[in-house]
């Protein structure tokens, strides 16, 4: 098993940027791959990317492609969500997932565990 714990959240005005941070404790880092989801009010979590487990692959929702990145550091047991030209339609709490032996993918369905998510909303 594997414990999740987000951070980096907060307000921030379009165009702003931000860096989510999601560190992880339990069974082996290396061994899952890593994503990152968000559900805004009143809508379905959806996937924003993911990260294969050795950091090779990364997958990207197309409402973030080219403003986001994400990374992960296996030897700090953290993955991060670089999250750039930041707009209003990105206001959401962010979780991180993890998927063991996963490969990265996007289907909500394949990650084991959850994060208790940060919030981030975007000024316009």
């Amino acid at each position: 098993q594997v414990q999740l714990v987000e951070s980096g959240g907060g307000l921030v005005q379009a165009g702003g940027s931000l860096r989510l941070s999601c560190a992880a404790s339990g069974r082996i880092f290396s061994s899952y791959a890593m994503g990152w989801f968000r559900q805004a009010p009143g809508k379905e979590r959806e996937f924003v990317a993911a990260i294969s487990r050795d950091a090779v692959y990364t997958n990207y929702a197309d409402s973030v492609k080219g403003r986001f990145t994400i990374s992960r550091e296996n030897a700090k047991n953290t993955v991060l969500l670089q999250m750039n030209s930041l707009k209003p339609e990105d206001t959401a709490v962010y979780y991180c997932a993890a998927d063991q032996w996963g490969a990265g993918s996007g289907d909500i369905t394949a990650y084991d565990y959850w994060g208790q998510g940060t919030a981030v909303t975007v000024s316009s």
